[in-house]
């Protein structure tokens, strides 16, 4: 994996990376983004750390990458055809994101606030940001609208990402992945360790895609964790911003980084499992039976699973628990709580004596103030109805009483942010 620390962002006649420096083009990429024409019109802003800007409502975050070597390309079964990655060299430009933003999708969209209280609450506000505030077509569905922007965003990330792919990286990593055998062999003291990665698929607008086909389509499969650092698993869900999982954490899943600090040293990182989160009962029964036989069927000693989302999946969260500790292996699990604001309420919707080793992403419910910023990339015309939110959020000083969730990312249940429980 190659990075390309980009240092600003700046619109020129020309896009391209100088000097650390990304130059846009901004009838190209407005080209690239109106490719679809269910977009009536875009427009394109920066946003940097510090400023007093606020983007809403935000759907996805992107960072572009550029396959270079091996197969496939980046978003592979969106952008790019079907074929296996996860192998060769990608380069990826470190320090920004592609951020599509506009009219509202669903309720559950979020605030990315590059100043002030709402900084300390979203990563993103510590990336330099392209964002594309996108208009759709008139009585467009809201489904068509999502995929419209969704797609958008992957097309210019690939577009920008290419403007790398001539670049010599500023900083390389290695990731080496083995089968399950091989790696058995090679560290036959350490333990045999997995990541339960579990997937939004609730439907409604609450969607992942893994190679490009609907999550809840799937049953409980295995990747090696090299595959989603080149886009296999990409955001198409409209659900609460503070624990959502954007295409960014996808590419950047800390859960997977940090497993592949201690491989080899002191753990043996076997693969990455994957599980989705359907609302009807005998799915979850399904996945998480599945889920439970595969980490059985690898011989495993234990296993971090990730949550996304909450209330209905923390059903999901809890039978995956269960039955993967019936199996002998132990668990752990990341999520996060909806406490209330006083944070005394019961934390998750489900629970088992099983779950008992738990690191929380913090209490969506705590109530913060936003302070008025100079600029709004986007609208303020839906900051009372989105998730987290109240009528009385706006304020006449233009100032927003909020609880956390409306920040994207700040309760990830990857660990994406700076939050936890004490």
């Amino acid at each position: 994996m190659g990075h390309i620390y980009i240092k600003d962002i700046q619109f020129a006649a020309e896009s391209k990376i100088e000097d650390g420096i990304l130059y846009v083009n901004k009838e190209a990429v407005e080209a690239v983004a109106l490719e679809d024409e269910h977009i009536k019109s875009v427009s394109f802003d920066i946003a940097r750390p510090g400023e007093s800007v606020r983007i809403t409502p935000v759907k996805d975050v992107i960072e572009p990458r550029v396959k270079v070597e091996g197969r496939g390309g980046v978003f592979p079964g969106v952008i790019n055809k079907v074929d296996t990655v996860g192998e060769g060299k990608t380069y990826a430009l470190k320090g920004m994101a592609v951020v599509t933003a506009g009219k509202i999708v669903g309720f559950q969209e979020g605030i990315i606030d590059m100043t002030g209280v709402g900084a300390q609450y979203t990563p993103f506000s510590k990336t330099l940001n392209l964002v594309m505030v996108c208009e759709p077509v008139d009585n467009i569905k809201q489904h068509d609208y999502e995929k419209a922007v969704r797609f958008a965003g992957f097309r210019v990330a690939v577009y920008l990402g290419e403007l790398a792919r001539d670049l010599t990286p500023d900083e390389t990593k290695v990731y080496e992945t083995y089968g399950v055998m091989e790696g058995k062999e090679k560290f036959p003291d350490l333990p045999r360790v997995a990541y339960v990665q579990m997937l939004q698929s609730q439907g409604l607008l609450h969607d992942t895609y893994v190679y490009g086909v609907d999550a809840k389509k799937t049953l409980s499969t295995l990747m090696t964790p090299t595959e989603i650092m080149d886009g296999a698993i990409v955001s198409g869900n409209c659900v609460s911003a503070c624990d959502k999982n954007p295409t960014y954490v996808h590419e950047n899943n800390p859960v997977i980084h940090d497993l592949f600090e201690e491989h080899g040293k002191t753990i043996n990182f076997v693969c990455h499992i994957l599980t989705n989160e359907n609302v009807y009962l005998a799915d979850k029964m399904r996945s998480s039976d599945w889920t439970a036989k595969l980490c059985r069927f690898l011989d495993l000693d234990a296993v971090i699973v990730s949550q996304e989302g909450f209330g209905n999946p923390d059903t999901d969260l809890i039978m995956n628990t269960k039955k993967i500790e019936a199996e002998g292996v132990k668990t752990v699990i990341i999520t996060d709580e909806y406490a209330g604001r006083d944070g005394k309420s019961q934390s998750l919707a489900d629970s088992d004596p099983a779950a008992d080793a738990v690191v929380t992403g913090g209490n969506a419910n705590e109530l913060i103030h936003l302070p008025k910023l100079d600029k709004v990339i986007g609208t303020l015309d839906y900051v009372n109805v989105i998730a987290g939110a109240s009528d009385k959020t706006l304020q006449e000083d233009g100032s927003l009483e909020v609880e956390i969730q409306v920040m994207t990312g700040a309760t990830n249940e990857t660990g994406f942010s700076v939050l936890s429980a004490r």
